[in-house]
């Protein structure tokens, strides 16, 4: 029985020391819950159709920037499309680059063409915005 106590000790302590609780860890990072259908305003405010298509949602009349550029958002996908994912393509688009379109028509140099909304939007409408992305997502088993 001492034996048992002592590797369950052990074991736990081992697991504990090999936590990174520094400044780079994510631990007690959190937003608050956003609202999808408020997401959806935002995502017609910021005119995101203008680039991007959603299933469901009419498409802009022009597309501004790429007239040949038609990202397609939400839908049936294989790929889990998480949270933290989706901040990301919105906060820093340029992190990564979508795949499956010509490089010229999404980025410069490098650098997504996609507007960085960092200094417009707030951090609600980010939230609302990103629960509405991932709500429209919907994971189908890869064939």
């Amino acid at each position: 029985m001492k034996n048992v106590f002592a590797i369950t000790l052990l074991v736990g302590a081992v697991g504990l020391s090999s936590c990174y609780f520094g400044p780079e860890s994510p631990r007690g990072f959190s937003l608050p819950e956003g609202k999808a259908e408020t997401g959806k305003t935002i995502f017609v405010k910021y005119q995101c159709l203008s680039c991007h298509t959603m299933a469901g949602m009419e498409p802009a009349a022009n597309l501004v920037d790429n007239p040949d550029l038609s990202i397609r958002l939400g839908g049936k996908t294989t790929a889990v499309k998480t949270y933290a994912d989706l901040l990301t393509s919105v906060i820093n688009p340029s992190h990564k680059l979508p795949l499956g379109y010509k490089r010229s028509l999404v980025a410069k140099d490098g650098i997504s063409k996609m507007k960085v909304y960092n200094d417009v939007m707030t951090v609600s409408e980010l939230v609302d915005l990103v629960t509405f992305l991932e709500s429209s997502y919907e994971l189908v088993p890869y064939n």
